[in-house]
């Protein structure tokens, strides 16, 4: 669900500096990340499966693909204003492909988002096995300062495998 974290921060096109990862080895939860605006996410389980929780000063939002709910309600129930930030709406990706297809404009979950939304899981599962807090730079794709985390971003071609080895 982290592409649902990233559209509502309006990170599609970028995404977190740092990951810290818990400081039990082996979790696989408790791993938090930050943005470079301060926003922090937080990655545990907090009563639904493949679902968000945003926590504010005035209330809880969670959402899924298949809710949006609120404590209070009335967070959710409220009528944004024309004067307020939105984010993007699309309730039937497959229908907004095949219009960018007919149209032939970007659909809403372009391939950039899709990608931006996998590198944040696979960093998250490189800080969990690094069992270290790492710095991202969003921009050039890389880890800051750690060669070794960087090597763990794709795997050698077949071309490249020394098999001398074994």
């Amino acid at each position: 669900m982290f592409d649902i974290v990233q559209w509502a921060l309006d990170m599609d096109d970028s995404g977190p500096v740092s990951f810290i990862p818990p400081p039990e080895p082996g979790a696989t939860t408790g791993l938090s990340f930050r943005y470079a605006n301060g926003v922090t996410v937080n990655h545990k389980h907090w009563g639904e499966m493949n679902a968000i929780q945003f926590v504010g000063d005035d209330g809880t939002i969670e959402v899924s693909r298949s809710f949006l709910r609120s404590t209070p309600s009335s967070i959710v129930e409220r009528q944004i204003t024309d004067a307020e930030q939105r984010v993007y709406f699309s309730d039937n990706h497959f229908q907004d492909w095949i219009d960018a297809i007919k149209s032939r404009t970007k659909p809403i979950a372009h391939a950039e988002i899709g990608h931006r939304s996998a590198t944040i899981c696979n960093i998250a599962n490189i800080a969990y096995e690094l069992q270290q807090p790492l710095e991202w730079d969003p921009e050039t794709e890389l880890f800051i300062n750690n060669s070794f985390a960087n090597m763990m971003l794709s795997r050698p071609y077949r071309g490249e495998w020394d098999f001398t080895n074994y």
